[in-house]
C-alpha cells in the first residue's frame, strides 16, 4: 500500500472553538507521549473530576480477537475514523482491504504510517478522500463519542459511505446516552502542559442509544454482537 503524506488538521480559522479544543487536546501531550511510549495511564476527565480510562496499551498492540470480529465484517475500502496508532489499518491491509486511517493527532498518524498503513491528519468533519464511495467506516475504541453529537457524526458517516455502505461502531457496555465536556489527563500533568485542561465535547452511547439515533435516520440495523467484553453494532446505509 502506498503511504500518503499526512496533511495538517483543520485550522482554528475554519473550526468551531470546541473542535479546535479537541484537536489541541488529541494533538498535544500527554496523548502524544502515551502513543509514542505505547502505555498509559491516560484518561478522559470530566469537568466534575470523573475519569474514563483510555486503553492505550490495547490500542498500541496488534488487533485482537474482538477487533478481528469487526474487521472480518468489513466490505470494500475501509475508512478508520480516529485510527489512533494504526493497529486496525495494519490488520485491514493484511486482510486485503484498501484502508485509510484518519486522526487529528500527528503522533497517531506517524505511528500508523510506521506500521505500513496509510493515514491522514484530518478530522472526520474535514474534506476527505473518497467521500460517498467508502465501502465501510469504522468508529471503534469509543470514537462514536467524537464531537459529542452522535446525530451529526452519523450523518457525516452516511455521507462518506457509498450506497448500502456499512458502518461498524463500538458501543459502551452500559445502557448509557451521555454527553460531557472532557479533557485528556495522564493523572500527573493536567495543569503543567501547554493546552492541558481545555475542555471539548464527548459522548458515550450504549447499543440502544445508538440504534435510537440511527434507525429513524439513514440507517438500517445489520447486526449486533459482543466479543471479549466489548460491544459492537453494524449499520447499513439506506
Amino acid at each position: 500500500m502506498t503511504t500518503t503524506t499526512p496533511t495538517t488538521a483543520a485550522s482554528a480559522s475554519t473550526a468551531t472553538p470546541a473542535a479546535t479544543a479537541a484537536v489541541t487536546q488529541w494533538s498535544a501531550d500527554p496523548y502524544a507521549d502515551a502513543l509514542r511510549s505505547g502505555c498509559g495511564p491516560l484518561f478522559l476527565r470530566r469537568s466534575d473530576g470523573w475519569l474514563l480510562p483510555l486503553e492505550v496499551e490495547r490500542w498500541c498492540a496488534s488487533a485482537d480477537a474482538a477487533d478481528m470480529s469487526v474487521l472480518r465484517r468489513c466490505e470494500g475500502a475501509v475508512l478508520d475514523i480516529g485510527c489512533g496508532p494504526g493497529r486496525l489499518v495494519a490488520a485491514l491491509s493484511s486482510l486485503g482491504h484498501r484502508a485509510l486511517g484518519i486522526d487529528v493527532s500527528p503522533a497517531a498518524v506517524a505511528r500508523t504510517v510506521g506500521l505500513g498503513g496509510t493515514a491522514l491528519c484530518r478530522s472526520v468533519f474535514d474534506p476527505l478522500p473518497g467521500e460517498g464511495r467508502w465501502g465501510s467506516v469504522l468508529l471503534l475504541d469509543g470514537n462514536i463519542g467524537i464531537g459529542g453529537a452522535p446525530e451529526a457524526l452519523l450523518k457525516r458517516c452516511a455521507r462518506l459511505l457509498g450506497p448500502r455502505g456499512l458502518l461498524l461502531a463500538e458501543t459502551s457496555p452500559l445502557d448509557i446516552d451521555e454527553r460531557a465536556e472532557v479533557h485528556i489527563d495522564d493523572g500527573r500533568s493536567a495543569h503543567t502542559r501547554p493546552g492541558s485542561g481545555q475542555l471539548f465535547p464527548w459522548a458515550r452511547l450504549g447499543t440502544r442509544a445508538l440504534l435510537r439515533y440511527a434507525l429513524p435516520a439513514d440507517w438500517s440495523a445489520a447486526g449486533q454482537w459482543e466479543s471479549g467484553g466489548r460491544f459492537f453494532v453494524a449499520l447499513r446505509r439506506i
